[in-house]
């Protein structure tokens, strides 16, 4: 005769499954990351052996130069390496905390406005008043911001609610499309061409002035959202159930808010609104995780490595054309969306 396993046994071997879990995704992601970074270093029309790749990579600590080889590789294959790893993490937490916070899968900054403030403003300082380089950029993270600010005030009914701020940010968007289309028919044509490489987003241009930004950037969100991850996980609760827990609702709120702007803000300045990277990682993230835990580490390694790998495919897929990533992670997304669709529809969970 057997003998049932006593509840806190039973716990701890779950508890033990799901940690075991969480850590091999985590690992395969993150090596999953190294090895596209390698061959993105290693990839292009210039050859370049792996040792060599190493040995420039390790050149300013052991002296040895190679002029040619260091110049493509750290001044050209590591800044654009480097930036597609920075965006797709900052797109990645972005979109997961909206997500999270919102309880919406489709509530990514693509979806509730905050990509079209940033889109519009850029748009407008190029086609009005003539900026471009810095400026343009400059522009977009001021756009995603007061984007931002508009969707939070007019969500705002003693406090904030997921519906609202989904319905408020969808219209923000139609909003910021419409200005954009404006835009558009009083534009020259150049400006025209100007404004949609823009809008689709590249790391064709990337150098290593646009990662400092938003590297400091990073130093300052991480540590926020983390401080505040264990609040969102009691918000899930409820904000009655929450609150009832010590939890401050509305500051936590905010802050994560003001967090998650800031990550689409500056991966937007640094390359453009990229398309679905916010979308797409943290359902990928989640579906691997299959419920063990919340998903932000491993959301951010996705994101990371969907737009390394989408760059490479941009740059080396047609012969003698480089694509923007932007294109990429266009046709991406949309297939992971009717895929999400189809397999919830099968489940039952949409009509």
């Amino acid at each position: 005769m057997s003998i049932a396993p006593a509840p806190s046994a039973a716990v701890h071997a779950i508890r033990g499954r799901l940690a075991t879990r969480r850590r091999n995704v985590t690992v395969g992601l993150a090596v999953a990351l190294a090895l596209a970074f390698a061959l993105a270093l290693y990839l292009g029309d210039f050859p370049v052996v792996p040792l060599d790749v190493l040995r420039s990579l390790l050149s300013p600590l052991t002296g040895e130069v190679n002029k040619g080889v260091d110049f493509i590789v750290l001044n050209v294959r590591v800044p654009r390496a480097v930036l597609a790893v920075l965006t797709g993490m900052s797109f990645a937490l972005s979109g997961i905390i909206f997500q999270t916070l919102l309880r919406n899968p489709l509530a990514s900054p693509d979806i509730i406005g905050i990509s079209h403030g940033a889109s519009a403003s850029a748009v407008f300082c190029i086609i009005v008043l003539g900026l471009s380089g810095l400026w343009v950029s400059v522009g977009a993270f001021a756009g995603a911001v007061l984007t931002a600010l508009a969707i939070y005030g007019l969500a705002w009914r003693n406090g904030v609610t997921a519906y609202r701020v989904v319905l408020i940010g969808i219209g923000m968007a139609a909003i910021m499309g419409a200005v954009m289309s404006y835009l558009f028919t009083r534009a020259r044509l150049f400006e025209v061409q100007q404004a949609l490489a823009w809008l689709i987003g590249s790391l064709n241009a990337a150098n290593p002035g646009d990662i400092y930004p938003l590297a400091m950037a990073l130093v300052v969100l991480i540590p926020l959202t983390i401080a505040l991850v264990r609040t969102l996980d009691a918000m899930q609760l409820g904000d009655d159930t929450a609150t009832a827990l010590g939890a401050r609702v509305e500051f936590s709120r905010l802050g994560l808010i003001l967090a998650a702007v800031g990550y689409a803000a500056f991966a937007t300045a640094a390359v453009g609104p990229v398309s679905f990277v916010a979308f797409v990682a943290g359902p990928i993230a989640r579906r691997l995780l299959n419920g063990a835990g919340n998903g932000f580490l491993q959301a951010a390694l996705v994101g990371a490595l969907v737009m390394l790998g989408s760059d490479m495919v941009a740059q080396h897929a047609l012969p003698s054309i480089q694509l923007p990533v932007g294109v990429v992670t266009g046709v991406f997304g949309a297939l992971f969306l009717l895929w999400l669709l189809i397999a919830s529809n099968r489940a039952g969970r949409v009509n």
